[in-house]
């Protein structure tokens, strides 16, 4: 935070001066004011003590633990059942900041309380730190100041970060395995490649016999990777390194968010777990009293993919021209037909809302039975890799060492 070097009067008016780290000069008056001061300069400062003060907390803040969306989740309970229970914000505020486990979101609370004290509402002060505060959670709180039900937004923010955790822990835990196997072939491959063939080589040669296809190309393979192993390395890392900076252009992020979803089995599991995502935030915003433009806004900015979220923008878009949700849900050709059927009953019943919030529970449960089935259903494949990279080897080496053999023993 920076320090702003001041000059006030007192109530008797004699000068002051002095050094005072704030938000910014507003908060600095602020605080002047309050301890009865009447500030006559404020100007940002950078020397002396200030700057010392400043590079110290740069260090901290370098090797400080960053701020998780655990944090942010334990922070909207609490901040719940403070206003549940009638705590005023800004003493719930100052609990929060003594009792924070990680210094880093503690420093977070102290600046949404300094500025609360500035003058600033939560929204706009949560808006200073976009790496800790998502859009959509921004998004909720201003719904939540508009409304005078933030109590209620909390309760639902933390239910939904609950979701998108368990969410993103059943993936993992679900694709340990496959990606365990798989770096298990491409070491195994490497190792075969650079230790294994060569040294059949060496057999073969022995024997001047003319070799099948299949083991020349093994062994051309393997002396490619021998010869030219440092430049596929720099090759594959570069690839690696272009695929990213290419994902973090829009145009890559639209193309390979559309791409994830036609993955073999894995691009199901996203959409679904994608369009649970829509229809639990969409469910949410309603519920908070967001009008469906203004919902359809903020629930494109949390589908975390750019595909959908661009099919959701040209909903809002029509919304916003007078069709109904039903005809722009058809015309996104994204929802199943069943999920049609619960969006026009639910528009014509009134209760969207209510509707939204059981498709998403039916497309959790429906993710939740293909991340339970996901070893079984790639199973099958590995095994078949497995199999063919058994079969190569078997044809390119101990075949033709098997020939040579029987061609060797006398008769």
């Amino acid at each position: 935070m920076p320090y702003f070097s001041y000059k006030a009067r007192d109530a008797r008016g004699e000068l002051l001066q002095g050094v005072m780290e704030g938000a910014d000069s507003g908060a600095v008056a602020n605080q002047l004011s309050s301890a009865g001061a009447t500030p006559v300069q404020i100007t940002l400062t950078r020397g002396g003590a200030a700057s010392k003060g400043q590079e110290d907390a740069g260090l901290k803040r370098l090797f400080a633990r960053p701020v998780t969306s655990m944090d942010v989740q334990l922070f909207s309970r609490q901040i719940y059942t403070l206003l549940k229970s009638g705590v005023p914000i800004m003493r719930g505020l100052a609990g929060l900041q003594d009792s924070a486990i990680n210094p880093s979101f503690g420093a977070v609370i102290k600046d949404l309380r300094e500025s609360l004290d500035a003058g600033r509402e939560l929204s706009v002060a949560m808006r200073r730190h976009p790496k800790v505060f998502s859009e959509f959670y921004l998004s909720m709180v201003r719904v939540g100041e508009m409304t005078g039900r933030m109590e209620e937004v909390f309760l639902r923010l933390f239910d939904h970060m609950e979701f998108e955790r368990e969410m993103r822990a059943r993936v993992k835990s679900a694709t340990r395995y496959p990606i365990f196997v798989i770096t298990a072939m491409v070491i195994a491959i490497v190792i075969v490649n650079i230790f294994v063939i060569p040294q059949f080589v060496k057999v073969f040669e022995s024997f001047h016999a003319e070799l099948p296809l299949m083991t020349r190309l093994l062994i051309a393979s393997s002396a490619f990777m021998v010869a030219y192993w440092m430049q596929l390395v720099v090759v594959t890392a570069g690839a690696m390194v272009g695929l990213r900076a290419w994902i973090g252009t829009a145009a890559g992020r639209y193309r390979w968010d559309r791409f994830k979803l036609k993955f073999p089995i894995a691009g199901k599991i996203i959409q679904k777990a994608t369009l649970a995502r829509f229809a639990r935030s969409f469910s949410l915003s309603s519920r908070s009293g967001v009008p469906i433009v203004q919902a359809l806004t903020v629930v494109s900015q949390t589908v975390d993919n750019a595909f959908l979220g661009q099919r959701v923008e040209r909903m809002r878009d029509s919304v916003e021209r007078g069709d109904s949700i039903l005809r722009t849900a058809v015309a996104s050709k994204v929802f199943t037909p069943v999920v049609i059927q619960m969006i026009a009953v639910g528009e014509e019943s009134g209760s969207l809302d209510e509707l939204m919030d059981e498709i998403a529970q039916m497309y959790e449960r429906e993710v939740d039975y293909e991340l339970k089935t996901l070893a079984a259903q790639i199973e099958p494949i590995l095994i078949t890799f497995l199999g063919l990279l058994v079969l190569v080897l078997a044809l390119g080496i101990f075949v033709p060492i098997w020939d040579l053999g029987k061609v060797a023993l006398p008769h």
